[in-house]
């Protein structure tokens, strides 16, 4: 019998941590070796089916409800029907069987839905065509059918369907341009090279009958890809709201085992008493009274099962049918959406939503989040002279064309100097040799391709009026701008030969070519940063270009060195040799080319220097003001200079020419030791005259006090994972700040990750970034608006969710503990069964929802027009521990209201014409239900038809239930308690006036509380909507004027110098 289908299953879905290898032999193509080689023995891999769903068609069921009886709400509102069905028990287990039935339902209908989603996502990466070579030929097949070993062919514009090595390209040197943006959101053009051994092999037929092992190479499939990897590193974010919620939670359970508790213990008091035992007809027997532990504790949990509706268990649903209903609102705004790139704002996670309303930092990167990371060529200085695009020449401007003579504007006129695509002005008489050679270099010394269309993350590219042209990709932006600038600057007759290129990375921070002129000359051009040029020239007009190079730092230009040196035949032999014994090395081939490269890269002659700008995105300025008006303090990591970063930030107004400037920089603390300097700073920021208490383990806090009392800080020279560790050191100081943190490009993930919110910007350097986010936005922009009105208007709504929802369940149960004193503790519902189970189901529950999803106390152009309207929620300001005391004393006002009011209008009273007597608990049911619905109305600002139907129709569906319930006789009822009751109610005038006259009572303390605060001590948001709009401050003055920003921060915090590693912990 064969069971190699049955041990393909079990490998599948039972496979452990053997099929989990490090080191792999890989047979090309399934070959297996020739009989005299080494024992063979088949290694099991995964499939290449990717996996990002949680749930099956046969776990569904048993893994959601596992999850869902972690919530602890759920947990126990399940032991309280266990209860009800194991004992005897005052309700009918249905009381609480049917709504935590209903919400089970809800919960995992939605988890289906979002599951069945990432499922389809599943399908369509699986199902993708992919080319395999088989016997010679070329098959089709899905991506999930991909197996280790198999030989792939990936056409031009096709995305890699798992993990590969590179065997052979069409071009000639075996080389291939990838973007991966699908793994690190770069969509920038890598260069990869093919193997030497199989470069040559161009036709299938070659690849097929090639014998070859791969040994301890990484070939990954399915869910061992890096991709896949990536995707399982995210963890779980909580809300405040909700960790807000639990701790409510947790005081009413403690209020509900008190309840118990004292009920249970009075009972027995009353019992035990000589004139209160129990009926003759109900005396206990001998048995009884020995097992009066035991009695107790049933006594005990009856009590628990029926105050057990204190305990709001259909908030949790409404909560969640609230976040992912609402994180509609923001898909569909019409604001958030970009014309240009065709996409609008994303949600990722619906969990988050309240959590944009309580931000207080700010973490955000540069260059394409706060720039367009649209590199424009600005100039060029060429032995300290500089060349200068649409410049003005002898007074006039010189208007744009493609195509014309450089101008000299020294005082001896202009003379023609070559065919350019600018308009340069030459300000003196430069070198006509290092002129060349500059542009030469420009021209020769990058990576930049010639492309046609192509598609990046569903953005075509390369299409101009419905033709495809040709553009440059290239793995920097700032290359393609150099190349465009030096377009065509050469003469034609300059011919160049490529011999080898040594590849930018970012230790060297700089990239070299080796060119032979036409002459037979042997150069070797070299471009980077300007500290990794400077100390590698030997001649050159060096402080000349230096200090052009720092001026345009400071206007925030992005600047790169340029270098040449002449290579005689000997040295040009020698540095191949030195080259291709580095490539062909199998061991530390890395650190020996880097070795290669330090060796060749030296003595070079430097000739100018170029600039490219990176504009400000539309509006970031102003979006970065708005965010400090209300209250957030905006923190820039990036990971350029100083000097660049820094007039970024003065562009983009977070830095301003009034304030004062603090560096704390590696420079600093060498020159002082980091106890000085944190004292100057302290000093300064915090007018201390010493640092008290600062030993070794103290600097950390004392650094964090420093940086918590400046309205902004700028972080430079951050690697990602730098970023991460700011966000980190923010997020666990005392105050336990909510930390934001938006980027757009995968250097940006890691911080994301960290932060209480990520948000990514679709921009660029691929998607990275926006998939890994909570939310996604297309423009910094747009971030305004997703703060200061939605995150507004989200935390105002589920705040009031939550003291509502607590509210109306003391307002209905609490009644029932009062009623136990007057029924002799008999555990007596006061309510019916069905009034129990359908009072947070239907009769409460739509109103406060719909209030949740459309509620507006003030109109969304006044949360823009005023960001200081943010501080009025921040901080979890409408969730504190004196409103929801606040909530609970209103709470039970109105159930002590509800019940004695019942109690002493209708005691000993005869309401009807035939003597009958109106039963007091379905006036004390009819007031709570009534009095809620109409208390959410009293805080309702934003009416709509919407609004008056739920809420009008609530109360309707109360009334028509009520004489449904009560006028029939239903057949699977064993007893009907309210039959005719509610219509012997109705025709009874002084009940209605009984019932009008307690629910005018019970809204009335609010409205007087609201009254009074409105007058003495009004919200900003209250006085924005009292005070007329030209007699409000149009902005409120500056808390703190000290604005400090921190250079080469991981030299002080995060990547401590070995001589201060005692000083600093983290």
């Amino acid at each position: 019998m064969d069971f190699s289908v049955l041990r393909n299953l079990i490998s599948r879905y039972c496979a452990g941590e053997e099929y989990w290898v490090d080191s792999r032999t890989v047979y090309i193509g399934h070959k297996e070796p020739p009989p005299a080689a080494e024992a063979y023995i088949p290694q099991r891999y995964p499939d290449n089916r990717i996996v990002s769903s949680k749930y099956t068609l046969w776990n569904f069921i048993p893994k959601n409800l596992f999850e869902q009886f972690r919530r602890i709400a759920n947990f126990y509102f399940l032991l309280i029907f266990l209860v009800q069905l194991i004992i005897d028990t005052p309700t009918s287990p249905v009381t609480s069987g049917l709504p935590l039935f209903f919400v089970i339902t809800v919960t995992a209908i939605k988890q289906g839905y979002e599951d069945w989603l990432r499922h389809k996502a599943d399908c369509s990466i699986n199902e993708c065509p992919v080319d395999m070579v088989q016997q010679g030929t070329v098959v089709r097949t899905q991506s999930s059918k991909l197996r280790v070993g198999d030989v792939v062919m990936v056409r031009e514009d096709e995305t890699f369907p798992c993990d590969l090595i590179l065997l052979s390209s069409s071009r000639g040197d075996g080389t291939c341009y990838v973007t991966t943006t699908s793994l690190d959101g770069e969509s920038s053009h890598k260069t990869y090279y093919a193997v030497p051994d199989t470069m040559a092999f161009k036709t299938e037929q070659e690849v097929d009958s090639l014998h070859a092992t791969i040994e301890s190479v990484a070939i990954y499939t399915g869910m061992d890809t890096k991709m896949a990897l990536n995707y399982q590193s995210k963890s779980q974010k909580r809300s405040a709201v909700e960790k807000s919620m639990n701790a409510f939670l947790i005081v009413y359970l403690c209020i509900l085992i008190s309840k118990a508790v004292i009920n249970t213990v009075l009972k027995y008091a009353w019992q035990w008493s000589a004139d209160h035992d129990e009926p003759w007809y109900n005396h206990r027997t001998e048995i009884d009274r020995e097992r009066h532990v035991i009695r107790a504790f049933t006594d005990f949990l009856a009590f628990m099962v029926l105050f057990n509706y204190i305990i709001p268990v259909s908030m949790y649903v409404t909560v969640e049918m609230q976040k992912f209903l609402g994180s509609y609102f923001i898909v569909w705004d019409k604001d958030m959406y970009d014309e240009e790139l065709g996409v609008g704002a994303q949600v990722n996670t619906s969990d988050l939503n309240e959590e944009l309303g309580q931000v207080e930092y700010v973490f955000t990167d540069k260059t394409g989040t706060l720039t367009e990371n649209n590199m424009e060529f600005i100039e060029c200085c060429v032995d300290g002279h500089v060349y200068i695009p649409h410049a003005i020449c002898n007074g006039q401007i010189l208007s744009a064309a493609s195509s014309i003579d450089m101008i000299d504007s020294s005082p001896g006129g202009y003379r023609r100097v070559r065919h350019s695509v600018y308009q340069l002005c030459l300000c003196s008489c430069v070198c006509q040799e290092h002129e060349d050679l500059f542009f030469r270099a420009l021209c020769l010394c990058h990576t930049v391709q010639v492309k046609e269309e192509e598609t990046v993350d569903s953005i075509k590219r390369g299409i101009h009026l419905g033709k495809p042209t040709s553009f440059y990709i290239s793995s920097s932006p700032d290359e393609v701008a150099l190349v465009e600038a030096s377009y065509e600057t050469i003469e034609y007759s300059c011919l160049s030969y490529l011999l080898h290129v040594l590849n930018f990375d970012s230790v060297r921070r700089r990239m070299s070519v080796i060119v032979k002129s036409s002459s037979g000359e042997y150069l070797l051009f070299c471009k980077g940063a300007d500290t990794s040029i400077f100390p590698r020239v030997v001649s050159g007009k060096v402080e000349q270009v230096r200090a052009r190079v720092e001026q345009n730092a400071v206007e925030g230009l992005r600047t790169l060195c340029v270098a040449y040196r002449s290579l005689s035949p000997a040295e040009y032999e020698e540095a191949c040799h030195q080259l291709s014994d580095a490539k062909l090395a199998l061991k530390d081939r890395e650190q020996r080319l880097a070795q290669a490269y330090d060796l060749i890269e030296r003595d070079f002659t430097l000739l100018g220097a170029t600039a490219v700008e990176d504009r400000l995105q539309e509006k970031a300025a102003d979006t970065i003001e708005s965010l400090q008006k209300a209250g957030m303090k905006v923190w820039v990591l990036t990971g350029d200079k100083m000097e660049t970063a820094a007039a970024t930030c003065y562009a983009s107004k977070l830095f301003r020419r009034s304030t004062q400037i603090l560096e704390l920089t590696k420079k600093r603390t060498e020159e002082q030791s980091l106890h000085d300097v944190l004292f100057d700073l302290s000093r300064t920021v915090l007018r201390q005259r010493s640092l008290s208490g600062s030993g070794s383990g103290n600097y950390r806090e004392i650094f964090l006090e420093i940086s918590r009392n400046c309205s902004a800080v700028l972080c430079c020279r951050m690697a990602p994972l730098q970023k991460a560790q700011i966000v980190k050191l923010i997020k666990a100081s005392k105050e336990h700040p909510i930390t934001l943190a938006i980027g757009d490009g995968a250097n940006d993930v890691s911080m994301i990750l960290e932060a209480h919110v990520g948000i990514g910007i679709m921009g660029k350097e691929g998607r990275q970034a926006a998939r890994n986010s909570d939310y996604a936005i297309p423009k910094f922009k747009h971030l305004k608006k997703m703060l200061l009105v939605h995150g507004h208007f989200y935390y105002i709504r589920i705040a009031e969710l939550v003291q509502y929802f607590f509210y109306k369940n003391v307002c209905f149960i609490f009644p029932q503990f009062l009623y136990q004193f007057f029924c002799g503790f008999s555990q007596q519902p006061l309510y019916d069964t069905a009034y129990l189970t359908l009072y947070n189901i239907s009769f409460t529950s739509l109103p406060i929802l719909l209030y949740s999803l459309i509620e507006k106390h003030i109109s969304i152009e006044m949360l823009k027009r005023d960001p200081t309207l943010y501080r009025d929620v921040a901080k979890n300001a409408l969730l504190r521990w004196p409103v929801f005391l606040y909530w609970t004393c209103l709470g039970l006002f109105n159930a002590c209201i509800f019940f004695f009011g019942a109690y002493f209008l209708f005691d000993n009273t005869t309401f009807t014409s035939n003597g009958q007597v109106s039963p007091g608990n379905l006036v004390a049911i009819d007031n709570v239900c009534v009095s809620c619905v109409l208390q959410l109305a009293l805080d309702t600002h934003h009416w709509t038809w919407i609004n008056h139907f739920v809420v009008w129709g609530s109360l309707l569906f109360y009334v028509i239930f009520s004489l449904l319930w009560g006028g029939i006789i239903w057949p699977f009822l064993n007893y009907q308690r309210m039959y005719y009751v509610f219509m012997q109610m109705l025709s009874s005038g002084p009940a209605w006036l009984g019932i009008i006259l307690l629910i005018t009572i019970s809204l009335l303390p609010d409205v007087v509380k609201k009254v009074l605060c409105r007058t003495l001590w009004p919200t900003a948001t209250e006085r924005f909507l009292l005070w007329p709009v030209d007699c409000y401050p149009t902005s409120l003055p500056c808390l703190c004027e000290v604005v400090g920003y921190w250079r080469e921060l991981e030299h002080a915090v995060v990547h401590v110098d070995p001589a201060h590693s005692k000083h600093v912990s983290g």
